[in-house]
Parts: structure tokens; sequence; C-alpha cells
């Protein structure tokens, strides 16, 4: 009889756990900083899928049929905008979802870029700048309160909080910079995704010459690198697909340049990884770069 209670009392224990679960507004990003931004908008009232995992590329996803359910069961759906997610038009046409479509770039002025065609464009990657990413919390918070009115006072009270965070980030970005001496305020990355962060705090990203993101740099690739480095005395590289040891310490051992470890760009690392959500993704990089720029 004992254990039939202590069964019937746990049961009772969990009910409104269950039940709070239940009344979680289903809500989809579709990549993992949106994700981690809309947590942290939303609270307990929320239950957040990021479609692209952490440590996925949005570049490239292909979307899955478990994702079209997922939209379809989403009362709200998170995109960044700009056209950074190329595949997310079919998917929500395919989803047949009555879902919100909030846009977290939605008012932001857009740096315009280049592609390696020619075409310009505007940048996506709005998220490199802080105080991009404030707009994207007032756009987050505005559409959850859309889908969810009861919700208003919570909405405005954590984005609020969030933002007073991502104000002393900023402050904490701003005086890494400034420790670094301006002649060394500029590196060499492979990845494109940084315009808004050097528009926004002064570092100077430059695109290695003969170097294709999709593919490993030749020797040959490696040999112009040397030479775009010394001449324009860049005092750091993050060459994120040069793989090999040996190249990346042969451009070291020639320039002087230290090599940095992969910058987060475009994605979160898993949870228990070093860029695990929004706010350690930027200083993980800030620390990197400091310490690659720094004499």
């Amino acid at each position: 009889m004992r254990h039939l209670i202590l069964a019937a009392s746990l049961i009772l224990a969990c009910l409104p756990a269950r039940a709070q679960d239940a009344e979680r507004i289903p809500v989809v990003a579709s990549f993992s900083i949106l994700a981690d931004l809309v947590r942290n908008v939303g609270g307990e009232r929320v239950s957040v899928t990021s479609l692209v995992p952490p440590g996925g590329d949005a570049h490239v996803y292909t979307p899955t049929p478990q994702d079209a359910r997922k939209l379809a069961d989403a009362r709200l759906v998170i995109i960044n905008g700009l056209k950074f997610e190329g595949w997310i038009d079919r998917l929500v046409t395919s989803s047949g979802t009555k879902a919100r479509i909030g846009v977290a770039a939605r008012g932001l002025a857009p740096l315009q870029r280049t592609d390696d065609h020619g075409h310009k464009g505007a940048d996506p990657h709005a998220w490199q700048s802080i105080a991009n990413v404030k707009l994207y919390v007032a756009n987050i918070r505005d559409d959850l309160i859309a889908v969810d009115p009861a919700g208003q006072s919570a909405y405005a009270a954590q984005a609020g909080a969030y933002l007073a965070r991502l104000d002393a980030l900023e402050g904490e970005v701003c005086a890494a910079i400034a420790a670094i001496p301006p002649e060394r305020r500029k590196l060499v990355t492979t990845h494109d995704a940084f315009g808004y962060f050097s528009a926004a705090y002064g570092l100077a990203f430059i695109a290695p010459l003969g170097v294709s993101t999709d593919s490993e740099a030749s020797a040959q690739d490696i040999a112009r690198i040397i030479r775009q480095v010394r001449a324009q005395k860049i005092p750091a590289i993050f060459l994120e697909n040069v793989s090999d040891p040996r190249l990346t310490r042969r451009i070291a051992a020639e320039t002087g340049a230290k090599v940095g470890g992969a910058l987060y760009s475009d994605g979160l690392s898993p949870p228990d990884g070093p860029a695990g959500t929004y706010i350690d993704m930027v200083r993980y990089n800030i620390r990197e770069l400091q310490v690659a720029l720094s004499p």
C-alpha cells in the first residue's frame, strides 16, 4: 500500500510540469543562433526547436520531412531573412503551416557585398553586430506577443533583461578591440561572414587571394596567401578550410603571422562546446581574435 501511495504521489507531482509543457508556445527557429535568442526572450512560455542544429551550416542545409512537420505544428517560425535561408520558402510551402513567419532582421539596413560570381546583394550575417541583434530581440519579442498576447509582460521583461546583457557584451567587445594596437587590427579569414563585425568594431577582415571556401587550399593557394600576408603586414590568419597543419605551420614560419583557430560565424557549437549560446559565441570569438592580434 505504501508503494502505491508513493507512486500515486509521484504521478500527481509530475502532472503540473507536463501540463505546463503542453501549454508552451511551439516556436521553430531556422538555425541555432536564432533559437538561442528566442529562448532568452520566450523563457518558460515557449518550446523552441532549431531546424539547423548547433554545428550545422544553414547555407547548405537540406530540410527533411520531419522539418516540414515541425513547421506544421508551430505557432511561430523565426527566420533570419536577407536570403540567408535559401530553402525556407519551399519548406514553408510544403509544410502547409499556418504559423506566423517572423523575420528577425526586418527593419535592418543591410550591408551590401559581392559574391564569388560578381553578384551584389545584401549580406545576411547581420548578427555579427550586437546592435543588430538588439533589433532581432525586439522583433522576436513583438512576434511572440503577436501569437501569445497573454505573455506580453513576460516577453517584455525577458527581452529587457537580455538587452541589458547585450549592452554589457558590447562593452566587452569594444574594450577588447581597444586593447589591440590599431596597426594590428586586421586578419585574413576564409569565411566571408564578418562584414558587420568589421563595420561595427573596426577590425579589417581580409579575404585571401585564390582560396575557395568549399575546398582545401592547395600549395599554390598557400603561396598566394603568404605573399598577401607579407605585403599587407597581416598579423593573424584564420584559415578555416586549411586542415593540413603542415601548411598552416608554413604560413606562420614564412610570414610571422599567428594562425588562429576557427571562428564561429553562422551557428553555435553544441551546448557543451565553447559557443553554446550567442553571448558565449561572441566572447569566444573576441578572445580568439585578441590572442591572435595582440603583439
